[in-house]
């Protein structure tokens, strides 16, 4: 099985108050997140981490990623360079990249950290992305709302856990959804 996930942020606390994540500390997150992962995958399943794992994290890297199951998979974020220096990426990541394409099964995606409103065979795959948390203010938003080819991987979006790529399309059109219902009222 294949899962998306992005900007978890271990050991982050200001993530929680900047995007009203819904947890009284960073150790109640952290646990949580590592909780709601193994819960979903299996060390035989191939994990997409679309940036930001950790940032500002005390607690050393290998600490967290250890405890993670699956055969994972970062693409690198921007908050991500700290802590990869600080861990031996060959021992628990199968690739690190910038950017990847891949295809998982009928679904061609590219993966990116950030969210590109142009990306390579734009009109056969989808753009799976991080980065913006569930932040809707900023000038782009309008593309990716309107779009039915992008996708955020984010935590924020996708009930803190990782999430195959029909329940990501599922959380994202759910989410668009409701951001449109406040707009209105």
């Amino acid at each position: 099985m294949t899962f998306f996930t992005s900007d978890l942020h271990f050991g982050h606390a200001n993530i929680i108050k900047h995007c009203n994540r819904p947890f009284s500390s960073v150790e109640e997150m952290d646990e949580t997140l590592i909780t709601n992962w193994n819960a979903r995958v299996k060390d035989s399943d191939n994990v997409y981490i679309l940036g930001d794992l950790m940032f500002r994290n005390t607690i050393p890297p290998d600490d967290y990623l250890k405890r993670l199951k699956g055969k994972k998979h970062l693409i690198v974020g921007n908050h991500d360079s700290s802590w990869m220096k600080n861990a031996d990426l060959g021992k628990y990541f199968i690739s690190v990249d910038n950017m990847l394409y891949i295809a998982t099964g009928k679904e061609q995606c590219v993966l990116c950290h950030y969210p590109m409103l142009a990306w390579l065979h734009e009109h056969k795959s989808f753009m799976v992305f991080g980065h913006i948390h569930n932040n809707t203010d900023q000038t782009f938003w309008p593309y990716i709302e309107q779009s039915d080819v992008m996708f955020n991987a984010g935590v924020d979006v996708n009930h803190f856990f990782p999430v195959t790529f029909d329940e990501m399309v599922e959380n994202n059109r759910e989410f668009k959804k409701l951001i449109s219902e406040r707009r209105k009222g």
